[in-house]
C-alpha cells in the first residue's frame, strides 16, 4: 500500500502520546493531502513541535490511534461500534473534531456522458445490479466500477450511505490518486472520490472525466461543484471529516486543532477543493 509521508524532524520518533514534541497523524487517503498542507502551514508558525502525516486509510488510523503508533486518526468517518468497544476495553479516551467538509465526488470515464445519477442508479452500480451502461441509456459499454478497500472509510461512508454492498467486481485501489487514473484509461469506468482530488476553487481539474451530480427522486439533482450546495447539505453525497485525538495527547494536539479552525487554516481547507468545518468539538 502506497502511503504518503511528511515528516519535519530529522530524527524519527516512534513514541507518541508519552512525548509533548512529537505529534503523528496517520489515517484517511481522502484527508492526506489536506492534512499536510495545514500541518505545513502549521509548522511555519510552530516548528518546536516534531509532526508526521500519513495516509493508508481510516481503519489504518484507527487501529494506529488505539496502539499508541498516532496522537491523531484522520477518518473519513464516524468511529463505529466495534472500533469503540475496543477504545474502551483498553481505557483510551479520544475526542471526535470535524475540521471540514468534504463532497464525495463520483467520476466516469469522459465517454460515459452522464449529466446526473439518482441515488438508486448509483445503489445499482455499486452493488453490481447494472452491469453495462447502456441499462441507463448510455453507451453500451460494461460498467466497471474502482473503489477502495473495505478498510477505507469512504468505502464505509458509500455502503452505509446507500444501504448496499459492494459488488465483488469492484477493482480495489489503493487511493484516489489511482482511482482517478483507473477511470481515465477505462471507456466504461467508474469511481468515487473526495472533493479535493478533482476540484479546485469550484471548478473540476484536470481532463479525461466527468463529474456527475447525484438526486434522489422527486429532487433536483446537485453537483459537487455547487459550492453552496454542499454546506447547505442539499448535495446528496456531503460529509464531515474527522480527526480522532487520544484525550491524553489534547494539550500537545490543540494548537494544531486551533489553527486549523482558524480563518488561516480554514482558507486553506476551502482553496483546495474542501469546504469549511460547521463546527468542532472539543
Amino acid at each position: 500500500m502506497k502511503v504518503v509521508l511528511l515528516v519535519f524532524s530529522i530524527l524519527m520518533m516512534v513514541s507518541c502520546g508519552n512525548d509533548k514534541h512529537v505529534l503523528t497523524i496517520k489515517g484517511s487517503d481522502t484527508e492526506v493531502n489536506l492534512s499536510v498542507l495545514l500541518v505545513e502551514a502549521f509548522y511555519k508558525q510552530n516548528n518546536k513541535m516534531n509532526l508526521s502525516v500519513s495516509g493508508g486509510g481510516t481503519g489504518l488510523g484507527m487501529a494506529s490511534l488505539l496502539n499508541g503508533f498516532a496522537d491523531i486518526a484522520n477518518a473519513s468517518r464516524p468511529i463505529n461500534a466495534y472500533e469503540a468497544k475496543l477504545f474502551a476495553d483498553e481505557g483510551k479516551d479520544i475526542v471526535p473534531v470535524v475540521f471540514a467538509q468534504d463532497a464525495l465526488v463520483i467520476i466516469t470515464n469522459k465517454a460515459i456522458d452522464a449529466d446526473s445519477l439518482s441515488a438508486e442508479q448509483l445503489s445499482g452500480i455499486l452493488s453490481g445490479g447494472l452491469v453495462n451502461w447502456a441499462e441507463l441509456g448510455l453507451l453500451a459499454v460494461p460498467i466497471t466500477l474502482y473503489g477502495r478497500q473495505n478498510n477505507s472509510g469512504t468505502h464505509g461512508f458509500l455502503k452505509d450511505k446507500l444501504g448496499i454492498e459492494f459488488t465483488l467486481n469492484a477493482r480495489e485501489m489503493s487511493g484516489n490518486a489511482q482511482i482517478i487514473e483507473a477511470v481515465k484509461a477505462d471507456p466504461g469506468g467508474v469511481g468515487y472520490v473526495g472533493a479535493g482530488y478533482v476540484i479546485r476553487n469550484g471548478e473540476k481539474i484536470g481532463e479525461g472525466y466527468n463529474i456527475v451530480s447525484i438526486y434522489e427522486i422527486g429532487q433536483p439533482a446537485y453537483s459537487p461543484l455547487d459550492y453552496e450546495a454542499v454546506v447547505s447539505k442539499r448535495y446528496y453525497l456531503q460529509r464531515p471529516l474527522y480527526q480522532y485525538v487520544l484525550k491524553s495527547s489534547m494539550a500537545k494536539a490543540q494548537p494544531l486543532l486551533d489553527f486549523e479552525k482558524s480563518p488561516g487554516g480554514q482558507k486553506i481547507i476551502v482553496e483546495n477543493g474542501y469546504f469549511p468545518a460547521e463546527n468542532f468539538s472539543q
